[in-house]
């Protein structure tokens, strides 16, 4: 019985959360004009999207910035969480800890608009920066390193501490240490943190609401004005195809870690084996 109430309430739960998207999918293939009101099978809102220029170029900036600010923020929160494992006293630890997880507990509103502010000083100080690609790759990685460090130091937490010292013992520097026996080891959370902050990224809004400028409106900007003068089918195609990209993404991805897994999994095996074998 318990089992079946359990089940009842997964379904319940991925209907709650896809629903919707499958229906945005579903009537983005709508010939009527009225999102509401099916009028026929057509792919008509698609070609439309493609001759948009304004969504081209909205995407392109979003890709853009969304590439700049997944690469940036894995490799902050990679510095940031092997700090905070690795070196467990110094001072300011806790202040360092607070200015990391806060992005992750301080409403994004408040985070943007404090953003904001500090650009506007900063301009008016010393003439730079102006609000455009650079302010909204700033505040997107600001917000990202958090998520990426939180990922990236959940997987140093596990790591055996052993194969680094017997890494140390057999006469590897620091780098080296890093590079042949620690990177390895966290590569699957890197790349979960990476897609993870691109997907933040890709779709943020009220961040981007306040630190873009003039020519620099992201995707979800466009979407969102769009939405605000009334429902448009060419919004349900550019979120079906904004759907489509992100799930081929977490899709390969995850392929690709799996693989990785299984493969380090394999050789670990491989080498306790040879280890075994030479000791008898």
């Amino acid at each position: 019985m318990d089992s079946r109430i359990g089940r009842f309430w997964l379904a319940a739960g991925y209907v709650f959360l896809y629903l919707p998207i499958v229906t945005l999918i579903v009537f983005s293939f709508n010939d009527s004009k009225m999102v509401t009101l099916w009028g026929g099978f057509t792919f008509k809102w698609y070609g439309v999207i493609m001759h948009d220029t304004e969504v081209i170029d909205g995407f392109l900036l979003s890709l853009k910035i969304g590439l700049l600010t997944a690469t940036a923020s894995v490799v902050f929160g990679t510095l940031a969480a092997f700090t905070m494992v690795r070196y467990r006293s110094f001072f300011g630890r806790t202040a360092f800890n607070a200015h990391i997880n806060a992005p992750l507990v301080v409403p994004e509103v408040i985070t943007g608009l404090s953003l904001l502010l500090f650009f506007v000083m900063c301009e008016r100080m010393f003439g730079m920066p102006e609000r455009g690609i650079f302010t909204i790759w700033v505040g997107h990685t600001a917000i990202g390193l958090s998520y990426a460090a939180v990922m990236i130091q959940s997987r140093l937490l596990e790591m055996d501490m052993s194969l680094e010292e017997a890494a140390v013992d057999l006469g590897c520097k620091p780098f080296q240490v890093f590079y042949l026996i620690t990177l390895p080891a966290i590569v699957p959370s890197l790349m979960s943190a990476w897609l993870l902050t691109f997907t933040i990224s890709l779709d943020d809004v009220v961040s981007t609401a306040f630190l873009s400028g003039p020519g620099s409106t992201t995707l979800p900007i466009v979407i969102l004005s769009r939405a605000r003068l009334g429902l448009n089918p060419t919004v349900n195609a550019i979120a079906t195809i904004t759907v489509a990209v992100v799930s081929v993404g977490v899709l390969a991805g995850s392929l690709w870690m799996s693989r990785k897994e299984r493969q380090r999994a394999a050789e670990q095996a491989a080498a306790y084996r040879e280890g075994l074998t030479v000791a008898a």
